[in-house]
């Protein structure tokens, strides 16, 4: 009876002390962040073009955690690395969930797509399948395909180097398209590369806080005649280029299967998967569907954006350039091109790799996380419920983790000629964190390694010239949007020299 009666005063205590963190957490001020008006809240604050750079403005007035609310809904903006780290990792339980987005919704995107699921079990069964092909050692498997894809871009270029852009976005989207799907694309306006592109300016209807039916849902029924109503016209299109992305590959491979012809992929491995004992593999076909589409879509564009932005810094970072092909002259020779082997000689190239990451991140807010409980931070309260911003941008332009931020600089990674294991790495904020960490960094960072090295050493990129012989520099700025990429520009790409132009002879 005894030990009946101190189990009940026990369970009156705890009961008693979380009513009281209750009642002090609802009591917290919320984080500071500008003043919003009755009924609409902050509304007119969030901001529709370079969310990024305004949320960063935001933050020195306000601290690195901003919150607004609009219509109700609570958003909350992480402008620092320490913020992000201390509630997206040491609390990841609260804050690995997103919020249930309307224009994905109407996009189609939210019962498959992994990036956007809602955190559960379904999730954490798409990220298991995930790590399983992408991990540290599975990709060492599929160097063999990468370095290939690279030599071609090599080939493609040489052939037409005014055509860098198209051709880089090419070698990239082949490259993955082949595997996770088994498909040999050599044609650069190939139908399966288009549906990636299309996907990804889809993509562009995420952007946190850019329509307002995400705030009023109720708006989704209106007419899609109805003035304002332009956000359904996008979704619809959406909808359409992400049916396209999910069905159109995995029907084809279906049928090759059928006829006994199948090629080598990720895609065919998990539909072999789906026959085994039930609950085996933890795959069936709409999962194996659902994968093989989340891993092209994600993983095409976001890697053909830092390609983009490698290239960019090369023609306005000519002494970059030079310091590369130096390491690469000295490590490789002249005589063959770089191999994966010699990664750990060249940490220059590894450092370019970081830099590019950060310069011009490609998801400058990331994807919202949401939180699934009220919480309480230095002294604020977060409410359950709220939208977690995750400024990308800012925290890889923090002055005090990098200095002078708007320059491109490799060597804030360098110390004694060597990777600086103590300096912030930039993969940690452009790749997400927490349990909701991009599960494709490791592929993407090993391509960009073989292509920038491949790139640099045999090429010299340079301005393009006027009439009269003046450099023609490109600026340095990036669209806005979900996805981030540097403008066109035009850049004049030679071989370095008698001895590289053989080396890209013998690719023929």
């Amino acid at each position: 009876m005894s030990s009946l009666y101190s189990l009940l005063a026990a369970s009156v205590l705890v009961g008693t002390a979380l009513a009281l963190l209750l009642r002090r957490r609802r009591h917290l001020p919320y984080p500071p962040g500008p003043k919003g008006w009755p009924i609409i809240g902050n509304m007119l604050d969030v901001p529709t073009s370079y969310p990024e750079l305004a949320y960063r403005e935001m933050s020195r007035t306000y601290g690195p955690v901003v919150y607004m609310r609009v219509l109700g809904q609570s958003m909350v903006i992480l402008n620092s690395a320490k913020a992000a780290c201390d509630l997206l990792e040491a609390r990841s339980a609260t804050y690995s969930d997103r919020m249930s987005s309307v224009m994905a919704s109407m996009m189609g995107l939210d019962p498959w797509n992994t990036v956007l699921m809602r955190y559960g079990p379904t999730w954490r069964k798409h990220r298991k399948v995930i790590h399983q092909y992408f991990n540290v050692d599975a990709i060492r498997a599929y160097q063999p395909l990468q370095l290939r894809k690279a030599r071609e871009l090599l080939r493609r270029v040489h052939e037409d180097p005014s055509d860098f852009l198209r051709i880089s976005h090419f070698a990239v989207g082949s490259n993955i398209m082949e595997l996770c799907y088994g498909r040999a694309v050599d044609d650069i306006d190939d139908p399966y590369l288009a549906i990636a592109r299309k996907s990804a300016a889809a993509a562009e209807g995420l952007v946190s806080g850019a329509f307002i039916v995400e705030f009023l849902p109720f708006l989704r029924h209106i007419p899609t005649w109805f003035p304002g109503a332009g956000f359904k016209r996008q979704a619809a299109r959406g909808k359409e280029d992400f049916d396209a992305l999910l069905y159109v590959p995995f029907n084809d491979v279906k049928a090759t299967r059928d006829k006994g012809h199948a090629a080598p992929s990720i895609l065919n491995e998990m539909l072999d998967k789906c026959s085994d004992v039930k609950g085996a593999s933890g795959i069936d076909e709409d999962v194996a569907r659902a994968l093989s589409a989340v891993m092209y879509g994600a993983g095409a564009d976001t890697t053909y954006a830092t390609t983009q932005t490698f290239f960019l810094a090369m023609v306005l970072y000519p002494d970059v350039q030079r310091k590369a092909q130096a390491q690469l002259d000295l490590v490789v020779g002249s005589g063959r091109l770089p191999e994966y082997s010699d990664r750990e000689s060249l940490p220059y190239i590894n450092a370019i790799v970081r830099e590019c990451t950060r310069w011009m991140p490609v998801l400058p807010l990331g994807v919202p996380h949401a939180c699934i409980a009220d919480d309480e931070y230095n002294g604020y309260f977060i409410p359950k419920g709220s939208v977690v911003i995750l400024n990308q941008w800012a925290i890889l332009h923090n002055p005090d983790d990098y200095p002078e931020p708007e320059v491109f600089d490799p060597d804030r990674f360098i110390k004694n000629g060597e990777l600086n294991p103590d300096k912030r790495d930039a993969d940690t904020a452009a790749f997400g964190f927490g349990r909701r960490m991009c599960a494709g960094r490791h592929f993407s960072d090993a391509t960009l390694f073989i292509m920038m090295a491949s790139i640099l050493h045999v090429f010299d990129i340079r301005p393009i010239h006027d009439e009269h012989g003046t450099p023609i520099l490109p600026e340095a700025r990036a669209t806005s949007g979900f996805f981030s990429y540097p403008f066109p520009f035009r850049c004049d790409i030679k071989p370095r020299s008698a001895s590289s132009e053989e080396l890209i002879s013998d690719l023929h």
